[in-house]
């Protein structure tokens, strides 16, 4: 008899210590709450303000190549130079296009074609990241002065990027400016690659 009262009173021990359904269901509905709370940010911050751009073609070699997949922001952003930027151009191609700013409103542009030197207000752009020297021309027709409100691109692939010296791409107006590229989330060999300068 004393066994049986044992036994049952270890019982009521477990019930006692296992969770309540209602408490669990508390729980489940907690996280299901905290998991709808983190979509609704992510597909916020992608919607307006963080994208995920593709690369496309090898204009911005050795730094971006084609394929590569990148982190783009505009939360208030203002163009600097140096910056790696994505912009629409609709009259020339409809994907996105990704390239460096040289200068923005109110610097002058000219480039030396001869030496594959570019000259900003006068001053030679010490540029460590271009593939090769600049002696493209393109349309190019310098000293160009670069209008308020627009940004003078180059791609880092010099010799095999159409860009701002380009007649149909010329300066961009900064509204065309999808934002600028912050890292590299694919492929995984560039994963993490920081372009926030």
């Amino acid at each position: 008899m004393k066994q049986k009262k044992t036994a049952g009173a270890e019982a009521r021990e477990v019930r006692k210590k296992s969770p309540e359904p209602e408490s669990a269901r508390a729980e489940i509905y907690d996280w299901i709450q905290c998991i709808v709370a983190a979509l609704v940010i992510c597909v916020l911050l992608f919607s307006f303000g963080l994208r995920l751009v593709d690369v496309v073609g090898n204009s911005m070699y050795p730094t971006l190549e084609n394929g590569d997949k990148v982190i783009v922001s505009n939360i208030f952003y203002e163009p600097k130079q140096g910056d790696i930027i994505v912009f629409r151009k609709d009259e020339y191609r409809e994907e996105p296009l990704v390239k460096r700013v040289i200068a923005v409103g109110g610097q002058t542009v000219d480039i030396d074609f001869d030496y594959g030197v570019v000259y900003v207000d006068g001053k030679p752009l010490d540029e460590p990241y271009i593939a090769e020297i600049t002696t493209e021309e393109l349309d190019f027709a310098g000293p160009i002065e670069v209008e308020e409100g627009t940004v003078f691109v180059m791609g880092d692939n010099r010799n095999h990027s159409t860009d701002s010296r380009y007649s149909q791409i010329g300066c961009v107006d900064v509204r065309c400016i999808m934002g600028k590229v912050y890292y590299t989330v694919f492929p995984i060999k560039n994963f993490g690659n920081d372009y926030g300068g």
